[in-house]
């Protein structure tokens, strides 16, 4: 069972995508992410970008604790009706985030013009399956689309290389959970 861990959603059940290669990232990886998260201070009145979505666990637990707005990226049918029934129960929970869905490639999402305000924190937990030059190249265009000083979360298998960083993010670090590799990153430009 997928669920949201706290904030104003605590407990809700999630949905998980049906008829796709989905692996929601489990409680205990949440969990660490969003406390480092917490310790940095930056959920609070947040831009979230969730790419490569899933069920919008990540994105919808940082609904619940605080962004402003979320923007879920997936193209998968089946991940995209986990999402909207996910984020409807966020709304029926009385989470006041704006949750916007976007059903295409994320490698059309970050082609298309960045508009203000950039994220300030972005989520990436892709297929095990793209490959390391797709998350690169998904990481060299993510950087125009975030705020100053902004916080960049990668989830891959333990046996994942570290990715290729682009100019304009910083590594932060890397934490594992079993088979799960959580690297961070920073934008370079930091806020005034």
């Amino acid at each position: 069972m997928t669920r949201v861990i706290a904030g104003e959603a605590g407990g809700v059940r999630l949905a998980v995508p049906k008829g796709t290669k989905t692996r929601p990232t489990s409680d205990r990886v949440r969990e660490a992410v969003f406390s480092r998260l917490d310790h940095l201070d930056v959920l609070a009145g947040a831009v979230v970008l969730d790419l490569y979505a899933g069920s919008g666990a990540l994105g919808l637990e940082a609904a619940s604790r605080g962004a402003a707005r979320v923007v879920l990226v997936d193209q998968h049918r089946g991940a995209l009706a986990a999402i909207r029934a996910n984020a409807g129960a966020l709304r029926a929970a009385g989470v006041s985030a704006q949750v916007e869905v976007s059903g295409e490639s994320v490698a059309r999402y970050l082609a298309s013009p960045a508009g203000p305000p950039g994220a300030d924190v972005a989520f990436l937990d892709p297929p095990y399956d793209l490959t390391d030059a797709e998350l690169a190249a998904a990481l060299a265009a993510l950087v125009a689309h975030l705020a100053p000083g902004a916080v960049v979360v990668v989830e891959r298998s333990t046996r994942s290389p570290e990715p290729s960083w682009p100019s304009g993010l910083r590594a932060e670090g890397e934490r594992r959970y079993g088979e799960t590799r959580v690297w961070y990153a920073r934008h370079d430009q930091v806020a005034p």
